[in-house]
């Protein structure tokens, strides 16, 4: 459980604080009572303010600095991981990791952004900005896992990709477009996680696939909320507004079909309890990865592309330009 309290859970550091101060008194049985009935009292208090989150409080919640990340999920779903390294052009980037594993007994590719932990292992990760090295590595890996026809699945957790002089100058925009356009075509099952961030083109670059879920309290967008108020109004402290504006909650999300299912997450938010956070992920990821499975690589194929190419449509019926 997270000890960090985010703005919104005010309310709960004031019990905390009552619990803190009853702890130093000498021990009795009454004021065992007292602080278990504070602590089921923060549970009350947590599941009435998760239950009617705005789209701010669920960016600073997919934001917050606890919340599980790529390698929580590898030690609690995976067995046998093996990561591969390298894009064999330039470089290994921390930011993207990717390896061959074992999930329920079967082997998978693993693909995913790393924010890192602490303050030296995000500087190393580059708090999951990924250079064009990463997404070409990721690629890579997933053209291993059609190979040797193993299912991808993929864990999406970035502010975005980064917006650096070398990553431009190394091709982060090509890169990008090569993963859009050659996931699109990889012959194996791909199961997609927005797992916390899920920010621009950056998030975009390894999110293609046959299903494309979202935890509960995670967020999708094309620009981070700062940064479209700054765009849009001149004012990064329209942050909020624009929140609201890009419909980047997984309910908006799934209403408008750019994701297909919403991963419920523990009251409180993964960070609150990473290990049911990973047990809700994994009764998701496992049924839907048996569905997709089932499907002929020229059926999955066929409604992979129909399900991106129907995406943005405004009353009108889409007609393949083969027809």
């Amino acid at each position: 459980m997270s000890t960090e309290i985010l703005d919104f859970e005010e309310p709960i550091a004031a019990i905390l604080k009552e619990i803190e101060a009853l702890t130093v008194q000498p021990h009795t049985d009454a004021l065992d009572r007292q602080i278990d009935s504070l602590r089921r009292r923060i549970d009350t208090v947590r599941r009435n303010l998760y239950r009617s989150l705005t789209p701010w409080q669920r960016v600073l919640v997919a934001r917050h600095p606890s919340r599980p990340g790529l390698t929580d999920y590898i030690a609690r779903l995976f067995t046998g991981f093996t990561e591969i390294h390298g894009d064999r052009r330039y470089a290994d980037d921390h930011a993207m990791m990717a390896g061959f594993a074992d999930y329920h007994g079967e082997p998978v590719m693993v693909v995913g952004h790393v924010k890192g932990g602490d303050t030296k292992d995000k500087i190393y990760r580059n708090f999951g900005y990924a250079r064009p090295e990463g997404y070409r590595k990721a690629l890579r890996a997933m053209r291993l896992a059609e190979k040797f026809r193993r299912p991808i699945v993929v864990f999406v957790d970035t502010p975005a990709a980064f917006p650096g002089i070398e990553s431009e100058e190394r091709g982060v925009a090509e890169a990008i477009a090569v993963n859009l356009r050659d996931m699109m075509m990889l012959d194996t099952p791909i199961v997609v996680i927005v797992s916390g961030e899920g920010g621009s083109g950056g998030a975009l670059g390894i999110a293609v696939g046959d299903r494309v879920l979202m935890q509960e309290f995670a967020i999708y967008s094309v620009i981070p909320p700062e940064g479209c108020a700054a765009i849009l109004w001149r004012d990064a402290a329209q942050k909020i507004a624009a929140a609201d504006a890009l419909k980047l909650t997984a309910p908006d999300l799934q209403k408008a079909g750019i994701i297909d299912e919403i991963i419920r997450e523990p009251v409180g938010g993964a960070h609150n309890d990473p290990a049911a956070a990973a047990a809700l992920v994994d009764e998701v990821v496992v049924r839907v990865l048996r569905e997709v499975s089932a499907l002929d690589g020229e059926a999955r194929l066929a409604a992979r592309y129909q399900k991106f190419r129907g995406m943005g449509r405004v009353g009108i019926d889409f007609v393949d330009e083969g027809s």
